[in-house]
């Protein structure tokens, strides 16, 4: 069949799919912001590893889910986001903006980096209050974004080795969790482990004072009923699925959820791999990682450019 013939039907798919991505995660981002400066390398460049992890589209929905089941454990980090957002009431909008961020850091320029971080910080400076306890908080607190940090960090790469085809070699999740201690600290989390053991042990070491109390349950809740079209909520039901699977053993404890079965853990894997794949195909092709790689080789990727060699 001729390019002519094949172009305008694999379009045609890489655009249904792109709107079913845009529908599942809420994101309104315009992806023409990340096709400059030319050159660009943002603060990491297409050969680091935050690179390659971020562009694993459901790795990082598996990730993003279970990063917020574990950090809703934590009473005083929970309390600034029960607070002071506007999470429990619009949560795809607000996952929207999370997974913005993350693209803008991963994949933007340095200034779209850097004002992406600004944001965030200035955010943070604003919000105050008294937890639970009757102790007074700050957003900004070296402590607690150090345990979000641990959390995201975390479960990323974990849902990244559950579900990649080749996941990182030891060295390279290092390497990960050493590029990403860049954006924590931007943020102003201290203290940051370099290593994937280091930051495995940091996590654990927070389990005494984890809860899965009344605030927590609610949040659990909340995922757990994310809204979804009929037609993405089986993808969705088994990304959530895959972020239970992929918890620390003690913060599955704290849930009161038993070890699920090995083999369904691995079949439950594998459908995800499956089912992920024309997803990650038409990202790998147009997604923002496709678009940022043209950028810092001087070319600007869009649409209108691709041809059906593109897409094979």
């Amino acid at each position: 069949m001729p390019p002519s013939s094949v172009s305008p039907w694999l379009a045609w798919a890489a655009d249904t799919l792109g709107a079913r991505v845009r529908a599942l995660t809420g994101s309104r981002a315009n992806l023409d912001e990340f096709t400059r400066p030319l050159g660009d390398p943002g603060l990491f460049g297409p050969d680091s590893q935050a690179w390659r992890v971020h562009a694993h589209f459901v790795a990082m929905m598996v990730g993003g889910l279970s990063s917020l089941i574990v950090q809703s454990l934590h009473p005083r980090a929970l309390a600034a986001v029960w607070d002071h957002s506007d999470f429990r009431h619009q949560l795809k909008a607000r996952l929207g903006r999370t997974a913005h961020f993350v693209a803008a850091t991963t994949y933007g320029g340095q200034d779209m980096a850097q004002q992406a971080i600004a944001r965030v910080n200035a955010i943070h400076a604003r919000i105050q209050g008294v937890d639970q306890e009757g102790e007074p908080y700050v957003a900004n607190e070296p402590a607690l974004l150090r345990w979000v940090h641990l959390a995201e960090v975390s479960a990323f790469l974990s849902a990244y080795q559950h579900l990649a085809r080749t996941p990182l070699s030891p060295a390279q999740a290092d390497t990960y969790v050493a590029e990403m201690t860049r954006v924590g600290q931007a943020l102003w989390a201290s203290e940051l482990p370099l290593t994937w053991h280091e930051t495995q042990m940091a996590l654990q070491a927070h389990a005494p004072a984890l809860r899965f109390d009344a605030r927590a349950q609610e949040i659990y809740r909340i995922l757990m009923a994310y809204p979804a079209d009929w037609i993405d909520r089986p993808l969705l039901q088994l990304m959530q699925q895959v972020a239970l699977d992929i918890l620390p053993e003690s913060m599955r404890r704290i849930l009161g959820q038993a070890a699920p079965c090995e083999l369904t853990v691995q079949l439950r894997r594998r459908a995800l791999q499956v089912a992920g794949e024309p997803v990650q195909w038409m990202l790998d092709h147009q997604g923002v990682a496709a678009i940022a790689r043209a950028r810092v080789q001087g070319q600007r990727l869009t649409l209108q450019t691709m041809s059906a060699t593109d897409f094979t």
